[in-house]
């Protein structure tokens, strides 16, 4: 089924990365248009696909994760500004018929990501 997903591991704390904003923006001629934003859940997810079906189309996708007041939030002290504030992620979707799932692995300090299953 063709759908865009994500999820947010907290490397800190060894836990899913809850309430965390997660903004989807497309990218047309180098331009931003944003798509939507959603807050994760207990479990570091969106409750559903960011994008599914035929809204779901081949291109450049931009994926804003705010970390930052996330790890404030959970009482981390950081300097200011912090080293980390919003982590943008820029992929690319070939094949818009599969299923792209574009997590955040994080901590104040670092991040990375994969497409995963």
């Amino acid at each position: 089924m063709s759908r865009l997903t994500t999820h947010v591991l907290d490397t800190a704390h060894g836990k899913p990365g809850q309430g965390i904003e997660v903004v989807l923006y497309k990218i047309v001629d180098n331009q931003r248009t944003r798509l939507l934003s959603k807050t994760t859940n207990a479990d570091g997810r969106c409750d559903g696909p960011l994008l599914e079906g035929e809204a779901f189309q081949s291109g450049i996708y931009e994926l804003d994760f705010h970390i930052g007041s996330y790890f404030t939030r959970m009482g981390v002290q950081l300097p200011q500004p912090a080293f980390l504030d919003v982590v943008t992620l820029r992929f690319g979707v070939a094949d818009a018929s599969q299923h792209y799932h574009v997590p955040l692995v994080a901590s104040p300090w670092s991040y990375s990501t994969y497409r995963g299953s």
